[in-house]
C-alpha cells in the first residue's frame, strides 16, 4: 500500500503532526512529566526531527511533500504535476488530522486536567505573539519561502508517475534529514512570530480536530485560521516564482 504515493503522504504527514503536537501537548498540558520544560529550542527541535522522521518513511513513495505549501511550490516551478496537487493535499490533510487526534488520545487524562482552553489550542494549532495580521502573514510568508525555496537546491527527482509526463521532485531518503534541520531553524529564526505553521495541514488539521473536541469552552480562533493558509501558499509560490525565474 505504501507504495500508492496519496497513502504515503497519509501516513508521513501522520508521523509528522503526531511526533510534532505531541512535544507541544508533553510540555503544555498539567501533570505531564514534561510539564514547564518548554524552551524553544526544544520544540523548534521536535518539530525538526518529527519532519524528518515523517519524510524519511513517506520519501521513496510519494517525495515527502508533507505539506500543501510545499505541493504547490514544486508544481508553480514545474518541478511536480498539477493533476496530483489536489490529491496530495487532502492525503496530507487527513494525516494531519488523524496525527493530532492520535496524540489527543495519548493525552487524553492531561486534556482533561488542563483547562487553559489558549494552551489547549496550542497543541493543535498556531498562533500569533503579537496579534497583528499583516505582520502575521507576512511572517509566514517568510518562512515558508525560505522553507520551499531552500528545499528546490535539496531535493532531486525520485519518482516518475505513470501516464504522467512530470517527474515528482520530492525529499527522498538522503533528503529527509537536511530537510529537517531546515525546519528546525526556521523555528529558531523565524518562527517566534506566528509559532511558524509553515504548512496550511499541518495548521488547519489540527484546529478541525480541536473543533471537534468534547470541550465546553472550546475556541478554535477561525478569526486567525486564514493566516497559516494563506501565508504559507503565497510564500511557497513565490519561492517557485523566484526558482524558476533565477534557475
Amino acid at each position: 500500500m505504501m507504495n500508492n504515493p496519496l497513502i504515503a503522504e497519509f501516513i508521513g504527514t501522520g508521523i509528522l503532526l503526531l511526533l510534532g503536537c505531541g512535544i507541544v501537548a508533553n510540555v503544555n498540558l498539567k501533570k505531564t512529566k514534561a510539564e514547564g520544560q518548554s524552551p524553544w529550542v526544544l520544540i523548534t527541535s521536535a518539530w525538526g526531527f518529527s519532519v524528518f522522521v515523517g519524510a524519511y518513511v513517506a520519501g521513496k513513495y510519494s517525495g515527502a511533500h508533507l505539506n500543501p505549501a510545499v505541493t504547490i511550490g514544486l508544481a508553480t516551478a514545474g518541478k511536480f504535476t498539477w493533476k496530483m496537487v489536489l490529491p496530495y493535499i487532502i492525503s496530507q490533510l487527513s494525516g494531519a488530522m488523524f496525527g493530532s487526534w492520535i496524540v489527543y488520545l495519548v493525552y487524553i487524562d492531561h486534556y482533561r486536567q488542563t483547562k487553559d482552553e489558549k494552551i489547549v489550542l496550542s497543541t493543535f494549532a498556531t498562533g500569533p505573539a503579537i496579534r497583528n495580521f499583516k505582520n502575521n502573514f507576512f511572517s509566514e510568508f517568510v518562512g515558508t519561502f525560505i522553507l520551499v525555496f531552500c528545499i528546490f537546491f535539496i531535493v532531486n527527482p525520485n519518482i516518475a508517475f505513470e501516464n504522467i509526463e512530470t517527474i515528482n521532485f520530492g525529499i527522498g531518503s538522503l533528503e529527509s534529514l537536511p530537510v529537517g534541520i531546515l525546519v528546525w531553524v526556521i523555528g529558531m529564526g523565524l518562527g517566534g512570530t506566528t509559532g511558524y505553521a509553515i504548512n496550511p495541514a499541518r495548521d488547519l488539521g489540527p484546529r478541525i480536530v480541536y473543533q471537534l473536541l468534547p470541550r465546553k469552552e472550546k475556541d478554535a480562533d477561525w478569526s486567525y485560521s486564514w493566516i497559516p493558509i494563506a501565508g504559507p501558499i503565497g510564500g511557497a509560490i513565490f519561492a517557485g516564482l523566484s526558482y524558476s525565474f533565477l534557475i
